[in-house]
């Protein structure tokens, strides 16, 4: 599994385990043993798991895994774990919000991630209109220099905003950001920003949810209703991008560069983005360890000049999306907004 620093002290793999699909409320779970499935992927070399304070149940478990794998493997191996948690406060908090509701919510991940401090808090807010993300921000910059947090990241902030964080003083080591085939709104103005200021990018949707997967080539346009919000949001993307029939020419065309290299279409899809420029680490959602060998394979696939022109020709087809990053996200009336859930962190203090 490659290695990469998203900071002098901090190396990540570059292949990330996502959480989403191992909170409750998310489909039906697939897996009998989660925290088995953690070790297995901790021991395979995918080292770093991506959570959130509103994926229910996630963060506790995350720590009862970290409490096994010191016992199975020692303090030595658990040091190279890392958990990437984040700071979302609900959408009806932000008027009010508070320094001190601030650190209960970050005290909270320490207490269920079993840490005494978050390798990576990735700060995510749901309204620009409400004005006091700046200086919640700031508010973490401050409980980084007590020592509650190791470093801070961003989570779908546009670049005007990330670029305005990082002038306020928050040193971000990282952005998450939606960047897949499919979605390529951060190589709008994101990708240069981050660069120039030394901002790492850390993908999620790079396999849609499960479409850009060979269970999707060839198969008909879905009309009744799909399994989880996951997909509706990633088939809304997928009418965007220019409609069903150009999302299975790309199926089609990364199903032969997959023949090329024996692999799988969600294999390539993922490494594609491993070599977009300032992309550090892909998060793979997995509900189990059924995929492993193929998540591994992901920064392993050298993907040569004649595949990534094949790519580069269908995706010269397609309707770039509207915005920067989350911008489309952002319009809680609009198609893309209006999926969404806005107040799940009612656990926090």
């Amino acid at each position: 599994m490659q290695r990469t620093r998203l900071a002098p002290d901090y190396e990540i793999s570059r292949v990330i385990r996502g959480g989403w699909q191992m909170a409750s409320g998310h489909g039906a779970l697939a897996s009998e043993n989660p925290i088995a499935d953690m070790v297995a992927f901790a021991d395979a070399g995918i080292t770093n798991f991506d959570c959130a304070d509103i994926y229910t149940g996630v963060e506790e478990l995350i720590g009862r895994f970290r409490l096994r794998y010191r016992d199975l493997r020692g303090e030595e191996a658990l040091a190279r774990i890392g958990v990437h948690t984040k700071f979302v406060p609900d959408l009806e908090v932000l008027p009010r919000i508070s320094k001190s509701y601030v650190e209960s919510v970050i005290d909270q991940s320490l207490r269920r991630l079993n840490l005494e401090r978050l390798d990576l808090v990735q700060f995510h807010w749901w309204d620009y209109e409400a004005p006091r993300w700046l200086e919640a921000a700031q508010w973490l910059e401050e409980l980084r220099k007590a020592g509650k947090i190791r470093h801070i990241g961003g989570t779908n902030f546009d670049t005007d905003h990330m670029l305005a964080i990082i002038g306020g003083g928050v040193p971000l080591v990282s952005m998450q950001v939606q960047y897949s085939l499919l979605d390529s709104r951060p190589a709008k103005r994101m990708v240069k920003a981050a660069g120039e200021n030394g901002v790492s990018l850390l993908c999620y949707g790079t396999v849609a949810g499960g479409f850009l997967s060979d269970k999707w080539l060839g198969v008909a346009e879905p009309d009744d209703a799909l399994e989880n919000r996951s997909l509706v949001k990633y088939k809304l993307i997928i009418d965007d991008f220019g409609g069903w029939d150009l999302f299975q020419t790309l199926l089609k065309t990364l199903r032969g560069i997959a023949d090329r290299h024996g692999t799988d279409i969600a294999t390539v899809a993922s490494a594609a983005m491993l070599t977009r420029p300032g992309v550090a680490g892909v998060i793979v959602g997995a509900r189990n360890r059924t995929h492993l060998p193929s998540n591994l394979a992901i920064s392993d696939l050298a993907l040569t000049a004649e595949d990534q022109a094949e790519i580069d020709a269908v995706l010269a087809q397609a309707n770039p999306l509207e915005g920067d990053v989350y911008t489309l996200e952002r319009d809680r009336t609009g198609r893309h907004g209006a999926i969404m859930k806005y107040n799940l962190n009612k656990g926090a203090a």
